[in-house]
């Protein structure tokens, strides 16, 4: 084997081709400013087929609400309620609200499920998804707090120009018997064009009233059929994914009678579970969409992923 002598290298050349190096020369390059943080983002609409119906939920808002223990858990202890948020990840110094319409095309019909806080929210969140508030043929009122007639109407007129309107009898006669300002606002003008349902009853073919009584006097979900698929509108019996599914029993500031949300709470996730069917909840985390499996004295929320939008 033959030697070869090793090169002497000063320190000079050493620096002469450092110079020369694309790494050094790149250490050297004045520093550009970072890209700027953007913030939070958010979707408008998700969209997914349930049989022949293309159903689209909307984010019409969303709100951060501090001291959660003051709307829900109020009839247990504060350490009860630390210790199930804890379990679950969750902070209990603060909630976030989501405001969940829904748009379901029947291939026929445009329906819309509730309305939002107020119409340029409702407004921008339809246009979103890529319709127009004139699309609408029928708005669903699935109860009359002020989260879900507030998108109905405002100083323009009524929002859904080409509407008709759908809702429980049972919550329409409370309302207006109640002297509620809101109500007689947004809805009672709305009175000749609206149609009453009772529990049963038909929107239209495969869309079904279901009795979710308790929230308030005649709070209405509602089941969607269509091509061997199901999905319940489930609005307000349940409003939040750990504190209403895993405690059912846990008392809610917004419930008119606490013990008939509490019945009506256990039986519709009962019946969720039970038959494994989708649900959208008003107020789960956007987009609203999810399952029920039982779990000790209570449920789980299990968030979907892609289980409708194989279709």
């Amino acid at each position: 084997m033959t030697d070869f002598p090793i090169p002497r290298i000063s320190r000079r050349h050493l620096l002469a081709m450092g110079a020369a190096s694309p790494l050094v020369a790149l250490a050297a390059t004045p520093a550009r400013a970072m890209a700027p943080q953007l913030g939070a983002q958010t979707i408008d609409a998700r969209r997914f087929k349930l049989g022949a119906f293309e159903v689209t939920t909307l984010l019409a808002g969303a709100r951060t609400v501090p001291d959660p223990q003051t709307i829900f858990g109020m009839n247990v202890g504060a350490d009860e309620f630390a210790t199930a948020s804890a379990g679950a990840n969750i902070p209990t110094d603060a909630a976030q609200f989501f405001f969940t319409p829904t748009l379901v095309n029947t291939g026929v019909d445009l329906v819309l499920f509730d309305t939002g806080l107020n119409p340029e929210g409702i407004s921008a969140a339809v246009t979103a998804a890529g319709y127009t508030p004139e699309d609408v043929d029928v708005v669903v009122i699935t109860h009359m707090h002020g989260d879900h007639i507030g998108g109905l109407s405002g100083d323009a007129g009524a929002t859904f120009p080409n509407a008709r309107y759908v809702t429980g009898a049972v919550e329409f006669d409370h309302w207006a018997a109640a002297g509620n300002d809101r109500f007689d606002a947004k809805v009672a003008p709305l009175a000749e064009q609206t149609t009453m349902l009772a529990p049963g009853d038909a929107v239209l073919s495969g869309i079904e009233a279901v009795e979710a009584f308790g929230h308030t006097p005649g709070h209405m979900a509602y089941r969607l059929d269509s091509g061997g698929q199901s999905l319940l509108i489930a609005a307000d019996f349940a409003n939040h994914y750990v504190w209403s599914l895993g405690y059912p029993e846990w008392e809610v500031k917004f419930d008119m009678d606490k013990s008939a949300a509490a019945a009506t709470r256990k039986s519709l996730l009962g019946m969720l579970a039970a038959e494994k069917m989708p649900f959208i909840g008003y107020h789960m985390p956007f987009p609203a969409l999810g399952y029920v499996e039982a779990r000790d004295a209570g449920f789980q929320y299990v968030p979907h992923s892609y289980q409708l939008l194989m279709g």
